[in-house]
């Protein structure tokens, strides 16, 4: 209690104003000291002064009685000139005394000078006396004329010793107690300086310890508490250096979850975090005392082995972290289920430096989410394939930007009939080095780093587009566009349609929009409101490659679709295998029992068609129809088929 008020704020601002003030006072009674006694000593000079000029006065009254005395007494003429010298030998200082002195000195010499001019007159008058007789009668009221003049000097003497002594005495009493102030403040002051140091050594602790607070900060994640990017830089610098003189390899781990993105959009950040604080703890218990955790961001871990010998040892901790990870997390009542992918790199075996070492690891962490390994060691050949990654991104970033992506239409046809009813947008890459792309040479990479979301505007844009200019040439053709498993989590991706759909003045009924079992599985909620908002503008919804996912049946009964599309994988081997025909005819049992429009995909000739019709279903895409084709090729076709469908007709 007694630490926190030294340290506070106000504490220390009050000590200091109150030193300050403290010290000024000394410094102000120390000036007023020698004020006073300056004072003092010119005020007692002054009065020295005017009593040296009264004793000059007393000094020549008494030389002058004393030479007429001696004159009186010899009788002889030569005596006489010390008289007349006497006389008036008082009148300077008692002309002083009235011009500079008191104005009791100038009345008490006013009457004294009347006095002494008598006096003096008298002494000059028996000096020039002609006979003794005369002299002695000159003599005689000189004598009585001074005995007038010694009393009002003694008096005036004596009232100027009592001044001084007063004066004396009071300044004395003044001084004494400016001393006796001034001692009082030097002891606050001296006080208030232990104060001070009191309350400023506690201020340093506590700077001391704010600045270890923030280099804590600076070097560790605030969520979690492990250290943070630049702390694993510097270990792993340390680590290097260490492994240089021992000859003992290092590994590094670079940990990136599964599942966290759809958990925390889900359930909200603030689960999200609860979730990587449990994380946290659970890698610092999976590893050793000398390993080093670290969170570089997001959902991404890592962990330094300072010390590992062999790859073979990295992957044992590998497989304890997997395992303290892959145990299902329960928070709130809730129970999730986490899992991570793994990448290790290990230095000097395949990392020449702390940055590379950091790099390779992400290399393989990739690998190893890429290919669902779960733990995947680098290898020199992930370069190339992290190389090709990163051109194929930032190649896709201008594509986009230069509208390098062009679209082929694949038809569907109404499998009764066999009039086409609509046509599947699949978007195709025309490389300016590499020629014409398919999507699985881009659309993961796209998924991977977001580009997903506007890679599928620019197919919707130039979808709509397209479809405009067919319905104004006269060919109402439905279309079909693949969503991305974001988009879908995107609750704006619903007003971006909508935009989209008005901008080209295209009407909601003619666009399909095919989602995949992943994004619905991956946050059933979220993708059930953007779904809903989704019909509610009017637009088809179907679900695409229907049969190769694990869990969205439990969630197909509630959501708002219009289709389901067969995956190629079940139509294409149904004639020869009798599981895929299995499969083929439950999921089209299900799909009408939900009353749902079903696709089949991957109809390649003349048979399956037949089979599918006699099974009921209801729309074919395949090359049994047309393999897809650009825009003005689709056109064309178009136009040759709907000749054929009018001679059919007419025969």
């Amino acid at each position: 209690m007694l630490s926190n008020w030294v340290e506070a704020r106000t504490t220390v601002q009050t000590t200091v104003v109150s030193l300050t003030v403290g010290l000024a006072a000394l410094a102000g009674l120390a000036l007023w000291t020698s004020l006073s006694m300056q004072q003092a000593a010119t005020h007692l000079h002054e009065l020295n002064e005017v009593n040296d000029r009264w004793g000059i006065v007393v000094q020549n009254v008494d030389v002058a009685d004393h030479a007429l005395t001696d004159y009186v007494r010899s009788g002889t003429p030569i005596m006489s000139q010390p008289v007349a010298t006497a006389a008036g030998a008082a009148d300077e200082s008692l002309r002083w005394l009235q011009e500079h002195g008191t104005p009791a000195d100038v009345r008490a010499a006013t009457i004294a000078r009347d006095l002494y001019d008598d006096y003096t007159v008298l002494l000059r008058e028996t000096v020039v006396a002609a006979d003794p007789v005369t002299t002695l009668q000159k003599a005689d009221q000189a004598e009585l004329t001074l005995a007038s003049l010694r009393k009002q000097l003694s008096t005036v003497v004596q009232v100027k010793r009592l001044e001084t002594t007063d004066y004396l005495r009071s300044a004395e009493l003044q001084n004494g107690n400016l001393r006796m102030a001034a001692l009082v403040a030097f002891i606050v002051d001296l006080g208030l300086v232990a104060l001070c140091g009191v309350v400023l050594l506690g201020h340093r602790r506590k700077i001391l310890r704010q600045a270890a607070k923030s280099e804590h900060e600076a070097m560790h994640d605030a969520l979690t508490g492990l250290a943070n990017r630049t702390l694993l830089t510097q270990h792993t610098a340390q680590a290097i250096r260490r492994s240089n003189q021992t000859g003992d390899p290092l590994g590094l781990f670079l940990i990136d979850l599964n599942r966290f993105k759809p958990i925390n959009d889900t359930l909200g950040h603030a689960f999200g975090d609860r979730l990587l604080q449990l994380v946290a703890t659970r890698l610092t218990r999976a590893v050793r005392e000398v390993d080093t955790v670290a969170r570089l961001g997001g959902d991404e871990f890592a962990v330094l082995l300072p010390s590992v010998s062999t790859a073979a040892n990295a992957l044992i901790v590998a497989q304890r972290v997997h395992k303290a990870l892959d145990e299902a997390v329960d928070l709130d009542g809730l129970s999730v289920d986490v899992g991570c992918s793994i990448g290790v790199a290990l230095y000097p075996t395949d990392s020449a430096d702390a940055h590379e070492l950091l790099k390779h690891a992400d290399i393989a962490m990739y690998a190893a989410k890429r290919a669902r390994l779960g733990t995947a060691v680098y290898e020199p050949g992930l370069d190339e394939h992290s190389a090709a990654q990163l051109t194929v991104i930032s190649d896709l970033r201008r594509a986009l930007d230069q509208s390098e992506l062009v679209l082929h239409y694949q038809p569907k046809a109404d499998l009764r009939s066999g009039t086409v009813c609509g046509a599947e947008v699949l978007c195709r890459w025309q490389h300016p080095r590499h020629g014409l792309l398919g999507p699985d040479r881009f659309i993961p990479a796209a998924e991977e780093t977001g580009l997903i979301e506007p890679l599928t505007q620019y197919v919707l844009d130039h979808a709509l587009a397209q479809h405009r200019a067919w319905h104004l040439d006269g060919r109402d053709v439905p279309i079909s566009v693949n969503v991305g498993a974001q988009c879908l989590h995107d609750r704006t991706f619903p007003e971006q349609v909508a935009a989209s759909l008005e901008r080209h003045r295209v009407p909601a009924d003619v666009l399909t929009l095919e989602i995949t079992e992943s994004a619905i599985i991956a946050d059933p909620h979220r993708a059930s409101d953007v779904l809903t908002r989704l019909r509610d503008l009017g637009v088809r919804l179907s679900i695409d490659d229907f049969g190769t996912g694990y869990s969205s049946i439990a969630y197909l009964r509630t959501m708002p679709v219009h289709e389901m599309k067969i995956d190629r994988s079940f139509t294409t081997n149904m004639r020869t295998d009798a599981s895929s025909g299995a499969i083929t005819r439950s999921l089209l049992g299900l799909a009408h029992n939900l009353e749902l429009e079903v696709v089949a995909e991957g109809v390649e000739d003349e048979e399956t068609w037949s089979v599918l019709a006699a099974l009921g279903c209801d729309i074919v895409q395949g090359y049994c129809l047309s393999k897809p084709l650009p825009a003005d090729e689709f056109a064309v076709w178009l136009q040759d088929r709907s000749l054929k469908e009018l001679i059919t007709t007419s025969d």
